[in-house]
């Protein structure tokens, strides 16, 4: 792989179609380690200590194994905007990076692993903040399992279901609620993910450990995945637990900011908790990297395009 392959002007809309298409896939193969994470996340140092595997046996016990794909629909929906927003975006703005190397000859074929992390979190940001009210819907779904475990009535019956009731209650704007820890955590999961994988992948091939094959893929995208991981996973937290709560009837919430969702968290359960829930992010990350780059990349080689 190397970056000369944007001399050629990208085939977005090839694009778009196979990172639709791959992270559909990647989803739905990956999603119920999203949910096992996003419940260990909600549980407070009020309640009692847990861990993936205790959280994973209840869902399977009290839910079956349907319990794990809880909230896929709108975790889809998003990947629809999200995931071909940022992949065919971050290599459109290396392509122009490229081009513009080449005019001021600076080499156009090299693009600095920073230059790499800044554009991966820009085209990061930009998709998250378009797909950011089926990420509030998916966080929502995936919690009312815990109300269900309670004997309680869940508080939305689907995701259209979830999209009327929220903005009744909390008004349009209440989809972007949670909307600056998103692009935060979108911001640093991107340039971990993107910039890793790609630089990983590039130095793979030129020192020739590998061929630009699976096993380039494999090796990249565990190495993104830890990168992106180690990064996101403070803003993860936070987002998490910011989207998660409603408005209150007097209008109060627990959280007023995501700073202030920051500084309780760490006075209430210490440093740690902000990478609550690192196991299970990664081990989620590892997978969807792998099923989504291997199925994208491969789709990219049937359609007659050059390697990511």
């Amino acid at each position: 792989m190397n970056e000369s392959h944007g001399h050629q002007q990208p085939k977005t809309h090839t694009k778009i179609l196979l990172t639709s298409l791959s992270a559909m896939v990647a989803e739905t193969a990956t999603f119920p380690i999203d949910l096992t994470k996003t419940r260990l996340q909600l549980h407070s140092s009020t309640t009692k200590p847990t861990n993936a595997f205790v959280v994973a046996s209840e869902i399977i016990r009290q839910q079956g194994p349907l319990g794990f794909y809880q909230g896929l629909s709108p975790a889809i929906l998003r990947h629809l905007f999200y995931t071909p927003i940022r992949i065919v975006g971050y290599e459109n703005l290396r392509y122009l990076v490229v081009v513009n190397n080449e005019v001021a000859g600076g080499g156009g074929d090299l693009v600095s692993l920073s230059t790499k992390a800044l554009l991966g979190g820009i085209s990061g940001v930009i998709a998250q903040v378009v797909a950011s009210p089926a990420d509030l819907v998916k966080v929502r779904m995936q919690a009312d399992g815990r109300i269900v475990n309670q004997g309680l009535q869940p508080r939305y019956s689907g995701p259209l279901d979830a999209f009327s009731k929220i903005i009744k209650a909390e008004g349009f704007g209440g989809l972007w609620k949670g909307v600056l820890p998103n692009i935060q955590r979108a911001f640093l999961v991107n340039m971990g993910e993107l910039a890793c994988y790609d630089h990983a992948k590039r130095f793979i091939i030129q020192n020739h450990i590998s061929a630009d094959n699976i096993y380039a893929h494999t090796l990249a995208s565990i190495l993104s995945g830890l990168s992106a991981t180690a990064l996101s996973c403070p803003a993860d937290v936070v987002k998490t637990r910011m989207m998660n709560q409603a408005a209150s009837k007097d209008g109060k919430a627990v959280y007023q900011s995501s700073y202030d969702c920051l500084v309780k968290t760490v006075r209430m359960e210490g440093l740690k908790a902000l990478w609550k829930g690192f196991f299970p992010t990664w081990s989620r990350l590892g997978p969807w990297q792998f099923v989504f780059w291997v199925t994208y990349e491969k789709f990219r080689h049937a359609a007659g395009l050059s390697s990511f």
